[in-house]
């Protein structure tokens, strides 16, 4: 296999289920660091495939993180999600050249190879500064690709940040009236 480890950071769910747009979808959950080899491959975590198993793809689709040094990762049916909540902007916005530009132009489909593996693109990789691994970080609906000490720096950075702020999740309450809109 490469030398691909995955080494959960966590005791992860063999399948866990939540809902987007009223349908169900599989979340991307605990965190993963793998091994890339000197071909640029990764091997993504046996849970976050099997998440992906009924997307019209077989793969995943990468784009640079608008926020920090990683990649935002999903399947193809979250772009697709993406997409139609893009087309409620007009059409000829900034907003919506923006957000069609960093998501979708910068965008790129991985597919699996037969060993569950993905080829991360030389200008991806060194976007993340990722080398000898990665850390695949489940993010519920997706996920991200972090050069593994630099997630452990940001990990840190959020826990800080949400004990400082109190951060917690609203009542399921808001939340749905918030989806219904």
């Amino acid at each position: 296999m490469g030398g691909t480890v995955a080494a959960p950071i966590g005791r992860p769910l063999p399948s866990v289920q939540g809902r987007a747009l009223g349908e169900v979808v599989e979340l991307f959950l605990s965190t993963y660091v793998n091994k890339v080899d000197r071909k640029g491959r990764v091997s993504v975590p046996a849970t976050f495939r099997a998440a992906l198993a009924d997307q019209r793809f077989p793969g995943i689709v990468v784009f640079p993180s608008f926020k920090n040094l990683a990649l935002d990762c999903s399947g193809i049916g979250r772009m697709d999600e993406l997409a139609a909540r893009l087309e409620t902007l007009d059409e000829f916005s900034e907003e919506h050249e923006n957000l069609a530009a960093l998501l979708f132009g910068a965008s790129q489909p991985l597919p699996f190879d037969g060993e569950g593996r993905v080829v991360l693109p030389e200008k991806f990789a060194e976007y993340a500064r990722i080398t000898e691994s990665a850390a695949f970080v489940g993010l519920g609906k997706s996920f991200q690709i972090w050069e593994p000490n630099l997630f452990a720096e940001h990990e840190a950075d959020l826990r800080d940040r949400a004990r400082r702020q109190g951060t917690r999740l609203p009542p399921l309450g808001i939340y749905a009236d918030r989806r219904r809109e």
